[in-house]
């Protein structure tokens, strides 16, 4: 398996480069082929982040986790992905060698979406929590005091996401290889550019367009 580690916000480490390999070659045993694997460990407002993704065939397997010890994260992040495959274990093996390109797979490889993410950083719970402060009269030669915005998007990472031709089920599939709330591919039974995402109150969901119906002309009698 080929292993790609970045170091982002703080110093690289032999040790967690190590342990992180150790720990992403624990899937072989799982798998039947695995590709290449990406691991990004990042310092962000004191949490440790790992982010670890790993190519089997023509599927994705991520996990992403945060806490306050590095070596705490990668654990996290690859029960993630174990959990998962366990889960989709014998499918990802009959899936494997039984790979066809879709007859229209070429114009999709051709499409890309971008999935940003933003943060907002909202005011302090002091703040929130403190007793309004009483009213008092303004004079009319007083100008008013603008009011602070009660939040500020800071944009967080942005992932480009190859589009895939699949069927909803391997979509589903696919998401939860992913530890996604939602998955964007190609409908291989509509052809439609199509998102799979989970409910909150259980299962999931489809999301995908439509022509209108044509209107019906009216008939004269």
């Amino acid at each position: 398996m080929q292993l790609n580690i970045t170091f982002r916000q703080f110093g690289a480490s032999d040790s967690l480069k190590e342990y992180a390999r150790e720990k992403v070659e624990r899937v072989n045993r799982l798998l039947d082929r695995a590709g290449e694997a990406h691991v990004v460990l990042s310092l962000e407002r004191h949490l440790h982040h790992a982010d670890i993704t790993i190519h089997s065939g023509a599927w994705v397997l991520r996990g992403r986790e945060k806490s306050d010890d590095m070596y705490a994260s990668i654990d996290l992040a690859m029960d993630k992905i174990e959990r998962q495959l366990r889960r989709y274990r014998d499918k990802l093996k009959s899936h494997h060698g039984k790979e066809k390109v879709h007859h229209r797979q070429d114009l999709v490889n051709n499409l890309k979406v971008r999935h940003d993410v933003f943060e907002v950083h909202e005011p302090e719970e002091a703040a929130e929590s403190s007793p309004p402060a009483p009213i008092q009269a303004v004079p009319a030669t007083q100008a008013p005091q603008p009011v602070a915005e009660s939040g500020v998007a800071r944009l967080v990472r942005t992932t480009h996401l190859a589009i895939q031709s699949l069927s909803v089920d391997d979509a589903v599939m696919q998401m939860n290889l992913m530890n996604n709330d939602f998955y964007v591919f190609q409908n291989q039974q509509s052809q439609a550019l199509s998102i799979v995402y989970r409910r909150k109150e259980g299962g999931f969901g489809l999301i995908e367009p439509h022509l209108p119906e044509a209107p019906v002309a009216a008939t004269g009698t």
